[in-house]
């Protein structure tokens, strides 16, 4: 049995929490009879070559896939097998191989993306990794001349189901490079010219999520470490992942966030979604990002209401954008907003079931007479699985203007040049139950800020030390009223007039009026002793219902 005890205290007076491990398992292997087979993820402390893999067989684990550009394997074994599986030296940590979920025409302006196509940056050049479920070959995803396919690679992933499109792979392609030239209007309907952030760049399709938005770790893993194996022959400079699921450890030990981590030093930009958890009751959200998006390498992106208005003046946070700090860890997450609410996007093939779900949401764009979804149209989904693509857009766009840049310098411009404007709080109110939710527009809401394209691009400040990597930072509590900024990160955010934390972060107050976050909630702070506080948070039906999954009537057109 592998035992781990995470004190309060420990967590406030180090970078990271400072827990005591006597084996390598993670929690939610114990409880197996010895003669199960479990599939695992194991991470090791070198990169691992065959004589590792044969070293680790002779325990009894059979090797599924080697992952060696992450340096980790999916493996196979009897549970009464995995103790002699963490006795191995090699070992760095082992966990099941979980399942992932997804996350899920105005937000281009909103976000400065028709000023910066204007002056021709389109992506061109750029591969984006989307790691999801199936890209399918809509019209918008064709080159200039609606001949040839800018999804330029394919490969599925082990699957828990149909590896049949489920819409939200295609949806996210689409905002990221849809051309909004090449689809082709039915009878009666109007054609719209619905671009995508990035309209030349191409896409790389590896589908991990099968027609309901289900996958593993495992595959998820194995899409990353293909997306590194691309990086040069494809030009893959992007990973997006509009994809999540609890975290169950820190992301020291998460095999998720040690892959994404290893993209990150292979020169990869990985964007997350941050999760559709902030109407969660007991916490308001906090505490309830998702994994990888708490990784502090990463950028973690929330999800902003851009009201189907091209000025940014009365855009608002969505109310079930998932909030900071991360669990355990206690990572300022989000580090970016962006929109993400009833965004249009290319439609797929979707089954009559996922169709039903979305009535309220997918209005048909292009609908002939008596037709509810008719020819090669639009769609509208919601959720920070739609957020993300936006920033993976932006992205492209900066690396066409300067393919120089590094991750770390990608993401620290984008920080700093983001709207840091906000209101203090907006307000919204449950349709269903009529009960009032505000919406503190504090660091663990917005992160460093709303995205802002134009201003990134015309940025051109650098890091004065190109390696040094601008992690997000922690948080400490130092008293029950008192939050405060903490970490290794400062010498990226606070030592310099370029980077210092006012820049990044504005100046805006933690909370802006509340003290939910500097109060007692065990919840977010994790001091308490209940072991049930991680259920609490992450209960799968709370975080993986349909319908915060599809962005069912709750994430309505109007709604927020």
């Amino acid at each position: 049995m592998s035992l781990r005890f995470c004190t309060a205290a420990l967590v406030w007076s180090v970078m990271l929490p400072t827990c005591l491990l006597a084996g390598k398992l993670s929690s939610d292997l114990n409880g197996k009879a010895p003669t199960d087979e479990v599939a695992v993820i194991v991470q090791f402390n070198v990169m691992p070559n065959i004589a590792t893999f044969e070293e680790v067989s002779k325990v009894g684990a059979k090797l599924v896939k080697a992952f060696q550009f992450v340096g980790q394997g999916h493996f196979r074994i009897a549970a009464g097998k995995l103790k002699d599986l963490e006795n191995n030296p090699n070992v760095k940590f082992i966990t099941p191989d979980r399942q992932v979920r997804a996350s899920m025409h105005a937000a281009r302006p909103a976000v400065g993306a028709t000023a910066a196509q204007s002056y021709g940056w389109t992506g061109d050049g750029i591969a984006i990794a989307v790691i999801d479920s199936e890209v399918a070959d809509v019209p918008d995803l064709m080159d200039s001349q609606c001949t040839t396919s800018r999804v330029v690679y394919r490969e599925t992933f082990p699957l828990p189901g149909s590896a049949a499109a489920s819409g939200h792979g295609t949806h996210v392609a689409g905002i990221i490079a849809g051309n909004g030239s090449c689809a082709v209007p039915v009878a009666g309907s109007r054609l719209l010219n619905l671009t995508g952030i990035a309209p030349k760049a191409k896409i790389v399709s590896l589908q991990v999520l099968d027609s309901t938005g289900s996958g593993y770790d495992s595959s998820v893993i194995a899409a990353i470490n293909r997306a590194i194996e691309l990086k040069t022959s494809h030009n893959v400079r992007i990973i997006n992942l509009s994809l999540s699921r609890a975290p169950r450890e820190s992301y020291t030990l998460d095999p998720l966030c040690q892959a994404v981590e290893a993209a990150w030093k292979a020169g990869i930009v990985v964007i997350s979604a941050s999760g559709n958890m902030g109407r969660y009751q007991p916490t308001s959200g906090y505490g309830t990002i998702g994994s990888p998006g708490n990784d502090p390498f990463v950028i973690t992106v929330g999800a902003m209401n851009d009201k189907g208005t091209e000025g940014r003046g009365d855009d608002v946070m969505t109310s079930y954008s998932s909030k900071g700090p991360s669990h355990l860890d206690l990572v300022v997450k989000p580090d970016l907003v962006a929109p993400g609410n009833a965004i249009i996007a290319p439609l797929a093939s979707l089954s009559a079931t996922l169709l039903n779900k979305n009535t309220a949401v997918a209005t048909a764009l292009y609908a002939g007479p008596g037709a509810t979804i008719a020819g090669p149209g639009y769609i509208r989904f919601s959720g920070t699985s739609m957020a993300t693509p936006i920033v993976a857009g932006a992205v492209a766009l900066m690396l066409q203007k300067e393919p120089g840049l590094n991750p770390n310098q990608v993401k620290a411009r984008l920080m700093k040049s983001a709207t840091k404007n906000f209101p203090g709080a907006t307000t919204w109110v449950d349709p269903v139950t009529g009960l009032a939710q505000t919406i503190n527009y504090d660091i663990f809401t917005v992160g460093a800020g709303y995205l802002d394209i134009t201003a990134a691009l015309a940025s051109n400040s650098l890091l004065s030390n190109s390696v040094l990597v601008p992690l997000s930072p922690r948080v400490v509590r130092s008293s029950r009223t008192t939050v405060s900024l903490v970490g290794g990160s400062s010498l990226v955010w606070g030592d310099s007039l370029v980077w210092g934390d006012s820049l990044i972060w504005g100046d805006a107050t933690f909370l802006k009026g509340t003290t939910i976050l500097a109060g007692s909630n065990s919840l977010v702070w994790g001091d308490s002793t209940n072991p049930t506080t991680t259920s609490l948070i992450w209960g799968d039906s709370l975080v993986w219902g349909d319908s915060l999954v599809w962005g069912d009537s709750i994430f309505g057109s109007g709604d927020q």
